[in-house]
């Protein structure tokens, strides 16, 4: 049994981890300010004795008592229409958030796994992208706010590595998706299952011809737990090669949810990725990983967690 403490653990993304955590017997402490997370994702945990959650923003001092044996700092909005309404707050948890995160795993010996992105890759100019890929961002763009933080991120734990030796690990994810994602969260599998379910317009930004690798979030965690319990301390990608341009995404879930809403197209923000889609090249060979659930697979049961929550 380990004691793991979860940043960001009332998250999308951080629930499940917390989930997947405790299920495999370890101790878990969540933390989370709930500025982006829900109670209600993570509120069937509160009756198991090994769960605490605690709320408090990590851009603060975070004091954790008693031993702890890895941190899973996850804390960070990170949607677009976060990057528009807190991208201040966005910054400091990516680099006041992520300096503190260190200083507890220096403190207490404990192994420090990073939540970066793919977003550290910008609007690629190599395709599919390798962790050796260093990107193609615009620093003071709509965007910046997010793929800096990642990357600043990314660097401090570096450094933390090499000048305190701290035990590292920094994961890129590629658009993980699923249950318990935030319905106005900007994101586009989320807004085009609510349109499609509400009978609304599907909003295409461009004429829908970027593509995204979307990974289910069983998936993800997989992922993120074997590299947690491996030795490898450089950045992995995790996430799915299956790469489908943004209206073929939109073609998949009119079939899955037999919607008739029609495609509304809008024009292209600016920076917004053309394609994206992960190299696993280093996934495989040190994690023995790869994901395993198809798109129309995962998002049969993202559309079923959205139907419930809409009531229909």
């Amino acid at each position: 049994m380990a004691r793991i403490v979860v940043t960001g653990g009332a998250g999308f993304l951080g629930s499940h981890l917390c989930d997947q955590l405790l299920d495999r017997g370890d101790q878990v402490v969540c933390i989370d300010n709930l500025r982006t997370g829900r109670v209600e994702n993570i509120e069937h945990l509160f009756g198991d004795r090994r769960f605490t959650f605690v709320r408090h923003d990590v851009s603060s001092h975070i004091w954790v008592p008693g031993p702890v044996d890895a941190i899973m700092h996850l804390a960070s909005p990170a949607s677009p229409v976060d990057f528009e309404k807190i991208p201040i707050q966005i910054l400091k948890v990516g680099s006041l958030g992520t300096h503190n995160c260190l200083g507890l795993a220096l403190e207490k010996g404990a192994k420090f796994h990073l939540n970066s992105t793919s977003e550290v890759y910008g609007d690629p100019q190599v395709h599919p992208q390798p962790e050796t890929y260093w990107g193609n961002v615009n620093p003071i763009g709509p965007r910046s706010m997010y793929d800096e933080a990642k990357r600043f991120a990314e660097a401090l734990t570096v450094a933390y590595h090499r000048h305190h030796d701290v035990d590292v690990r920094i994961v890129r994810t590629f658009n993980t998706y699923g249950p318990r994602m935030r319905p106005d969260d900007g994101r586009v599998v989320s807004s085009f299952i609510i349109q499609a379910l509400k009978g609304e317009p599907i909003t295409i930004f461009g004429e829908g011809q970027q593509t995204r690798s979307f990974c289910y979030v069983d998936d993800q965690v997989e992922g993120q737990l074997k590299l947690l319990d491996s030795d490898y301390q450089s950045p992995v990608n995790i996430g799915n090669e299956s790469e489908f341009t943004i209206r073929e995404l939109a073609t998949e879930v009119l079939a899955i949810t037999n919607s008739k809403s029609e495609l509304a197209f809008m024009p292209l923000p600016t920076d917004d990725p053309t394609q994206r889609r992960p190299d696993l090249t280093v996934a495989r060979r040190e994690l023995d990983w790869e994901p395993t659930i198809a798109l129309r697979e995962g998002l049969v049961k993202t559309a079923e967690h959205f139907a419930a929550v809409l009531g229909l």
